[in-house]
């Protein structure tokens, strides 16, 4: 194994950030062809390497990267969506059927409006969501 990025302990730009991480994955890649990450307590030469390049691009993207949280529908959500669409309706027909308008409609789905348990009554029977969706997500 030949070490590279001895003398940096700071990473502070991108260009050195992506070198260093091209380095980390090809150091993972020769460790595994190697056998050198086999054991789970392994402690040898490219372990080490890999632990302390590691270090300095996790601190590098905890500093200078922003991540976007991943967003997730949630399950009464997809359910409703889901009812729409083996039903061919449109969200307007759907709200009429709840007798709700179809921005309430529109919030319930997207999550920014919480479900009430009349709507709870109305989204099981007219739709026959299944009431322990109901209860767990709304």
């Amino acid at each position: 194994m030949i070490k590279q990025f001895e003398d940096i302990t700071v990473i502070d730009n991108k260009e050195l950030f992506d070198a260093v991480s091209a380095y980390e994955e090809n150091l993972i890649n020769d460790a595994t062809a190697n056998g050198a990450l086999a054991k789970i307590d392994a402690d040898n030469e490219y372990t080490r390497e890999i632990g302390r390049v590691g270090i300095m691009c996790a601190d590098y993207e905890s500093t200078y990267m922003t991540f976007q949280c991943l967003k997730f529908k949630s399950p009464l959500a997809l359910g409703i969506e889901n009812e729409l669409k083996k039903r061919s309706l449109k969200q307007r027909e759907a709200a009429e059927m709840l007798c709700v308008k179809e921005s309430t409609l529109s919030q319930i789905i997207r999550g920014k409006r919480s479900v009430s348990m009349q709507m709870a009554k109305r989204l099981y029977k007219t739709f026959d969501i299944d009431p322990k969706l109901i209860l767990e997500y709304a």
